[in-house]
């Protein structure tokens, strides 16, 4: 067992684990400003090997394995945690304006599964305030912009607010992931519907086309579509000519937990589920992308990856990257390292 798993995680997880996220993020910020933290975490979980390298989209990956969108919420710590190993860093989701998302708590950790449930609700400091803490970027780690909308927005002004994230970020991110699969933001999930989800991404492409130099345009989803559904996503990726989908989000779906029933009841809804128990559904649904998309149309693979052979599954089925995230929170960052060791093996 590692130091990580019998020391820190059980001290960890004796706090509320949102209160114990923002004392993470202090104190790994703190520890950064020490002559000398960066270059050490560098030395432990850094694994630099030309094998690992890959080119998407005109941007170099030192390596496959990402941090998920939701750690990085407001860019705040992405500079410290490009020491921990990744090959690249998801911010966000950013939204227009500011906004404290769903009451407390919304964050549950369940143990049995070595899952999570969040209700977060796209809680942010606003896209301008990302904006002002990327100016301040001192790595060359590739950035990525998970963009969404204002949970008090109007259904008919839902794209406005897409846009104007997209505009506001576009010279600070190296590529772009819209949010349209979130279930914690409410009438976010009719945006997956064929019609309003084409309209958007047509929208959204238009603007990105418009630019001197355009940028990696990705459409993340929810493991929770019937084939149909992804049918549709495969339609409109194709027609729209996106770069590449991120699979999968977190899941509504509590089926087969072997958390007890009346403490899910306890947690209530809404609120998606993320870690272990997604590790098969994301890694069928990157495998029906891939048999239909292939490797024109590159996949980020995340969702339930807690080991090496759960990032590998996801490699084999399609994906060209993979994400991180409860992993990270129940494996600890030497998951990163471990990752990359066994791709190179």
């Amino acid at each position: 067992m590692s130091f990580y798993k019998a020391i820190i995680k059980p001290i960890f997880f004796s706090f509320n684990p949102e209160t114990i996220h923002h004392v993470i993020f202090r104190w790994i910020k703190i520890l950064g400003k020490i002559p000398g933290v960066s270059a050490i975490n560098r030395s432990i979980f850094k694994i630099s090997d030309s094998k690992l390298e890959q080119e998407l989209w005109g941007l170099k990956f030192p390596n496959p394995v990402g941090l998920a969108a939701g750690f990085d919420k407001d860019a705040k710590l992405y500079n410290e945690l490009a020491d921990f190993g990744f090959g690249f860093i998801e911010i966000g989701t950013l939204t227009p304006e500011g906004q404290p998302g769903n009451a407390k708590p919304r964050l549950f950790r369940l143990p049995e599964d070595q899952a999570l449930i969040n209700r977060m609700g796209f809680n942010n400091d606003g896209v301008d305030a990302a904006v002002e803490r990327l100016k301040k970027r001192k790595t060359n780690i590739v950035i990525g912009g998970n963009i969404g909308k204002n949970t008090g927005t109007e259904a008919d002004k839902t794209d406005e607010d897409y846009i104007k994230v997209f505009n506001q970020l576009f010279d600070y991110v190296d590529y772009f992931v819209v949010n349209v699969s979130c279930p914690n933001v409410g009438n976010l999930t009719k945006l997956q519907e064929k019609k309003p989800l084409m309209a958007l991404m047509q929208k959204i492409s238009d603007i990105n086309m418009s630019k001197a130099s355009r940028k990696p345009l990705l459409l993340k989803i929810a493991p929770d579509l019937s084939t149909p559904e992804l049918d549709d996503v495969i339609d409109i990726i194709k027609t729209l000519q996106l770069d590449g989908v991120v699979a999968a989000n977190t899941s509504v779906n509590r089926e087969g937990l072997k958390t007890d029933e009346s403490k899910l009841e306890g947690i209530g809804w809404p609120g998606g589920l993320s870690g272990k128990p997604l590790e098969k559904r994301s890694t069928n649904v990157i495998s029906y992308l891939y048999k239909n998309l292939g490797d024109k149309y590159p996949i980020i693979g995340v969702g339930g990856i807690h080991s090496e052979q759960d990032a590998i599954d996801k490699i084999k089925a399609g994906a060209k990257l993979v994400q991180v995230y409860t992993g990270f929170i129940y494996e600890g960052p030497g998951l990163v390292k471990r990752i990359n060791k066994a791709l190179l093996k």
